[in-house]
């Protein structure tokens, strides 16, 4: 007998309703009662041939508010209001399951049995102490429902480097409720930026192309999709996700932010550079998957085969846990940590002999401003799961998030730009890994403007690539190399890279049209055969990119 059944709680005392059974229609909306504060969604019984439970929480406009996904080894779902800014009225839940023997009947539509209490005397007093206190925060939220609503924006952390003060650059979205995330924000009143309601369209690229300068744009209400649609052959338009090289051919997408500010609802791909071809890839890996977010770092460990993703935000929600997928069993494991981390977003992170550098980044601070950057050091001990600060001496960058370090020689990383608002830099530092200590580095040449949120990639083994980024009010499209063998900026232009982006991915991996030089040729670098690679971003115009970009490096190397 066939139990499986997709049922969810609403609100605290919701007792939980069946949604989808092994029998009936695989599809099936819900609308959530405005009290409804909570929404748990969860399965039950055997999967069999069963793939995922797609779930989303829609406006009244039938725009997404938040998304989720059920698998056979991620069975629970919870979202509550105050983590969804555009959580206000006229929510609707939408289930559809993929895989198995689906049903051909239409989609059910069914309303949500409120939970009443059967008896409306004061309960026994052993029977008050039990959820006193939830009833006592409903109550609260029912009577003084603006008010609530106020004291908990209060409480939660404004999005990186934004204060409740200072308006920053902002893509408005229609209809979008005020105080709502703020894209590509600088925290200083500076000039607000075209919407990305009206202009938010998703530029679809192909490989080895970029997007065209004017990129053709969608209206919001154009948008809209019906529950149920087809898979993706490639990755939606994002920003602020990350792209890991696990092997010569491999490399892994994980999280991201795309179009009206929604998280992606394909959160993880595969990439393999044999054939340029994308592979969804969240199904593929048991266990606990990180929840959606942006800003946070991914880096592999080639020893042990195992990518650490750590940090990251979502709306006010920020993070300071530590996820590992072992790319040989694909199993995600969800780090309990000792010691103390921060919750960090837009830093950086940088493997050194199995140990996780982490720098600066926005951490959340209720007082005196909503947020603020950090210029810290934490390492990540795997081996022994464990948080700890190092001694560092020397000229420490100043707080910054949105930086970047490249680990140069396998002894050295070098942090460039990044920005603590309303102030954005383009100063170099050096980390000696062998001293602990920190040394700001003199340049020449002609240097990269001031920017954050830009790319880099270690292109030899003495040079590596600035590429675009964020100067607080557009995004850039410029290139630089950086020699630390003379501490020289040289700029390069390479039509493939002309297209302003912002919050993109860098990486440079083997292809099949560059392979490694042979043993026999002494004179081969690693740059030998390599081809640098660029995904997604946004041009801070509306645009967010899914477009992959190849170049080879000896072309960028050959530029200088």
């Amino acid at each position: 007998m066939d139990d499986f059944g997709v049922y969810a709680a609403f609100g605290v005392n919701g007792p939980p309703q069946k949604l989808l059974s092994a029998e009936g229609s695989s599809r099936v909306r819900v609308a959530v009662p405005p009290s409804v504060r909570q929404v748990v969604l969860f399965s039950s019984g055997r999967w069999g041939e069963r793939i995922c439970v797609n779930a989303e929480l829609n406006d009244s406009d039938r725009m997404p508010i938040t998304i989720g996904k059920l698998t056979p080894y991620n069975k629970c779902l919870s979202w509550e209001q105050w983590e969804e800014e555009t959580w206000i009225d006229s929510v609707t839940l939408n289930v559809s399951l993929e895989g198995g023997n689906l049903s051909t009947e239409p989609e059910v539509i069914m309303a949500v049995k409120e939970y009443t209490p059967k008896d409306t005397a004061a309960p026994p007093a052993a029977r008050e102490l039990h959820g006193k206190r939830k009833r006592a925060q409903t109550a609260e939220e029912e009577e003084g429902g603006n008010d609530w609503t106020k004291r908990r924006e209060e409480e939660e952390n404004m999005c990186p480097n934004a204060t409740s003060e200072k308006t920053t650059p902002v893509r408005k979205v229609r209809g979008q409720a005020k105080g709502s995330q703020k894209l590509f924000a600088s925290g200083a009143d500076t000039t607000k930026l075209k919407g990305a309601g009206e202009k938010g369209a998703e530029m679809q690229g192909t490989v080895g192309r970029t997007p065209p300068q004017s990129a053709v744009r969608t209206k919001s209400r154009q948008a809209k999709a019906p529950a149920h649609t087809a898979p993706l052959a490639s990755p939606s338009g994002r920003w602020g996700q990350t792209l890991c090289p696990i092997d010569a051919q491999t490399a892994i997408l994980i999280g991201g932010q795309g179009a009206r500010m929604q998280f992606c609802k394909d959160p993880m791909w595969k990439l393999c550079t044999e054939d340029m071809s994308w592979v969804a890839a969240e199904t593929l890996a048991e266990g606990p998957t990180p929840e959606a977010r942006i800003g946070h770092t991914a880096i592999y460990d080639p020893d042990s085969r195992r990518i650490f993703v750590f940090g990251g935000s979502k709306n006010k929600k920020w993070f300071n846990d530590v996820h590992i997928l072992d790319t040989q069993s694909w199993k995600w494991t969800m780090v309990e940590a000792q010691g103390k981390v921060p919750p960090l977003a837009y830093h950086s992170c940088s493997m050194f002999q199995g140990e996780l550098f982490v720098l600066g980044g926005v951490f959340p601070r209720p007082n005196p401003e909503p947020d603020g950057c950090s210029d810290s050091l934490y390492i990540f001990d795997p081996r022994l799961s464990i948080w700890y600060q190092p001694i560092v001496t020397g000229d420490k960058p100043s707080p910054r998030s949105g930086h970047s370090a490249c680990v140069m020689q396998e002894r050295k990383i070098y942090v460039f730009g990044g920005w603590d608002t309303p102030v954005c830099y383009n100063d170099m530092y050096m980390l000696d890994l062998g001293l602990m200590e920190f040394s700001a580095v003199k340049t020449t040449g002609n240097p990269p403007s001031p920017r954050s949120w830009h790319g880099s990639t270690v292109l030899s083994d003495t040079k590596f690539l600035i590429h675009g980024g964020y100067n607080g009010n557009n995004a850039l499209s410029d290139a630089f190399i950086f020699d630390i063998d003379t501490n020289s900026w040289t700029e390069v232009r390479v039509p493939e890279l002309s297209v302003p982006r912002a919050g993109h991915s860098i990486i440079t991996m083997e292809t099949a049209g560059h392979r490694c030089f042979s043993e026999e040729d002494e004179d081969a670098d690693m740059n030998g055969g390599r081809t640098l690679l660029v995904f997604g971003g946004g041009d801070n115009e509306g645009n967010f990119y899914s477009d992959l970009t190849t170049v080879a490096v000896e072309e960028l190397l050959g530029a200088i």
